[in-house]
C-alpha cells in the first residue's frame, strides 16, 4: 500500500534511534514505526491525533 504524503520523524521519538515514529499527516493521520516500515501504519483523525498529542503533553500516559 503507497501513500503519497511525506513522513516525518515525530518530535516524541527517542533521540537515540531506538523509539522512532514517523508520522504523515493529512486528511488522515498515519503512524508507523521507523524499525518497521513493512508492518504498516495506524490511522488517525486529524482530531484523534490532536487529542492523543495534547495528552503527551499533559503528562505521562497510564
Amino acid at each position: 500500500m503507497s501513500h503519497h504524503r511525506p513522513w516525518h520523524k515525530s518530535s516524541y521519538s527517542g533521540g537515540s534511534g531506538a523509539e522512532c515514529v514517523e508520522v504523515a499527516e493529512g486528511d488522515t493521520v498515519f503512524v508507523r514505526d521507523t524499525q518497521n516500515r513493512e508492518l504498516g501504519h495506524i490511522e488517525y483523525s486529524p482530531a484523534e491525533w490532536t487529542s492523543f498529542l495534547h495528552d503527551l503533553k499533559a503528562g505521562p500516559l497510564q
